[in-house]
């Protein structure tokens, strides 16, 4: 017999693509407000992996990630979700997103991000939200998926959470040791 416990707290990671870059900014004040100092920040990373977007963003896009400093509830991804939805919608213009806000968590085995849309590899976890999972660690490093987005399989982005995931690894050691 398997014993429920409770599961651990996670890293929550946003990512963000935009043509406006110049709202990068107030983004990071909304985001912020909401969920906690954001401890890391990436560069800006590449965003040509679909031309999808540019009807309603243009083009180019660009990405950035934010990881927050504050650990989040598994649980708490649904709720997340629709805050980055709303968030969406205060930036949009004549119905129209210029920026697209991607939240999910990062633990030592895995990354998941929040989807609104099924599909067969999505597991339902409430409130019209679907889990993701989009990469898992495995033999030193993060390893895609047959459904794994092309820009979260790429390099930079790789990079970016390997920096995350050994933040997170870190601060989970020192909060388990208190």
């Amino acid at each position: 017999m398997s014993i429920p416990r409770e599961a651990k707290p996670a890293k929550l990671v946003v990512g963000l693509f935009m043509g406006a870059t110049n709202l990068l900014e107030n983004l990071a004040l909304d985001l912020s407000s909401r969920f906690g100092s954001i401890d890391i920040l990436s560069a800006w990373l590449p965003f040509d992996y679909t031309s999808y977007y540019e009807p309603e963003m243009g083009a180019p896009l660009f990405r950035r990630v934010f990881a927050f400093d504050k650990f989040i509830q598994q649980s708490d991804l649904a709720k997340i979700k629709h805050t980055t939805n709303q968030i969406e919608q205060q930036y949009s213009q004549n119905g129209k997103r210029r920026v697209n806000i991607d939240p999910g968590y990062l633990l030592h085995e895995r990354f998941v991000l929040a989807s609104a849309k099924n599909y067969s590899h999505r597991i339902y976890i409430g409130d019209g939200i679907y889990a993701d999972l989009t990469l898992i660690y495995h033999k030193g490093g993060f390893q895609k998926l047959p459904w794994t987005y092309p820009d979260y399989a790429d390099r930079p982005m790789l990079t970016v959470l390997e920096r995350v995931r050994n933040k997170y690894v870190f601060e989970f050691k020192k909060k388990k040791q208190r």
